[in-house]
């Protein structure tokens, strides 16, 4: 007779984890025991920090923190309550309207967390005979999504406008259709090309949604990809997450007033989970006021991020396509990627390691990513430590000195 947790035994990803792990090597699941957004002390040795999504160094901003305390005065922890009943306090309703006005959409929803949102929004407005179509390297949460409101899943290849138009051009044209793409990806860097996405998607009748948790705070002013490519107008759905620039957690959908309303009242995730808490939604408002009132973050975020990549480029890595904040190193094998992990440790630097099937085959990649906090001396040490460790392991070519990007 099977048991259901003979799979438990022979699962590979499992058995992998304990040989890394009884050699050192396991890097996921490991405690930072301080952190202070650019710098971290990571198993009792600092580190600088390359490895978090705090991508405007908010999380240390005395502003958010205070708005942080104040709401717990006045709300305490938590709202014990879903959105739907008692949980809606005069914060969330505050948010949704500032961050609609904020992206330039009519409407917003909050909901707990990033994941839930596209949860919610995917599985309420899509369901049996619809279509979605998603780029290959869209974010988990979107598959998951998919599967959730039964609708039957495409894909085209990452950031290929003839590929969505061969997988679009097949489709039913009396079928309900949406295109779902990360307005950033998160493991590569790269931005998706939103206006000729749109212009195909409008092509065959699709409505287009946007994924922007890595977006949001960072492009278009901090505004999102749409309004760093001056579509926003011909994106019907967009979604963004607290966990990053807003220094908080949680997420968004925002769309017209109608297809809110729509998700408010048959998003799963929303109506059957407890509300945000309050000190949550009043950082993200916090937050908010700051990046609407000092472009100077968003600024100092991107020049801190060309430096790195000019750096990068210069000592030989491979980075991909990157053009944003993230920046991935592409080592290859997942050994290639544990030493390089392990050892950029020992050199100071904390980054994330990301292995197959995160990337593909032999694709293994360090993702490294950027605040407006970071200052010289810490980009310069973790360039230092980069040109250390490559040469070492014969990653890049030996050279004399590295000159730092100008």
């Amino acid at each position: 007779m099977a048991d259901l947790f003979d799979k438990i035994q022979t699962d590979e990803t499992i058995r992998r984890a304990k040989d890394a792990a009884e050699i050192g090597m396991y890097p996921y699941f490991r405690a930072l025991s301080h952190s202070e957004g650019v710098t971290a002390t990571f198993e009792g040795k600092e580190v600088v920090m390359l490895g978090s999504n705090n991508y405007l160094g908010l999380t240390t901003d005395e502003r958010v923190r205070q708005a942080a305390i104040e709401a717990i005065k006045r709300y305490g922890t938590s709202v014990t309550g879903s959105r739907f009943l008692n949980g809606t306090l005069e914060l969330h309703l505050e948010l949704e309207r500032r961050l609609a006005k904020f992206v330039g959409m009519e409407a917003a929803v909050v909901f707990s967390t990033g994941y839930q949102s596209n949860l919610g929004a995917i599985s309420s407005v899509v369901g049996e005979g619809d279509y979605v179509i998603l780029d290959k390297d869209d974010h988990a949460s979107i598959v998951d999504g998919v599967t959730m409101s039964r609708g039957e899943m495409k894909r085209f290849r990452h950031n290929s406008l003839d590929s969505l138009e061969s997988v679009l051009s097949k489709l039913p044209e009396d079928a309900g259709k949406l295109v779902i793409v990360d307005g950033v990806y998160s493991m590569g860097g790269d931005i998706a090309p939103l206006p000729e996405l749109v212009a195909i998607s409008k092509k065959y009748g699709a409505r287009i949604m946007v994924d922007d948790a890595h977006g949001i705070g960072v492009t278009g002013g901090g505004r999102g990809t749409p309004h760093h490519f001056n579509v926003t107008g011909d994106v019907d759905l967009l979604m963004g997450t607290f966990s990053k620039s807003f220094a908080s957690i949680g997420g968004f959908i925002a769309g017209s007033k109608e297809v809110i309303y729509y998700i408010q009242h048959k998003a799963r995730s929303l109506i059957f989970s407890a509300a945000l808490p309050a000190p949550n939604a009043a950082a993200v408002l916090a937050a908010l006021d700051i990046i609407e009132s000092e472009p100077q973050h968003v600024e100092q975020l991107w020049q801190n991020a060309e430096y790195m990549r000019k750096g990068f480029l210069e000592m030989g890595y491979n980075i991909a396509t990157s053009n944003t904040p993230i920046i991935p190193v592409v080592l290859g094998e997942d050994f290639r990627v544990g030493l390089a992990w392990n050892a950029l440790v020992q050199e100071g630097v904390y980054t994330n390691p990301v292995v197959p099937p995160a990337t593909p085959p032999k694709g293994g990649l360090l993702r490294t990513s950027y605040t407006a906090t970071h200052r010289k001396e810490h980009l310069d040490r973790a360039l230092h430590a980069f040109k250390v460790v490559g040469e070492r392991l014969d990653f890049i070519p030996v050279k004399d000195t590295l000159t730092p990007a100008k």
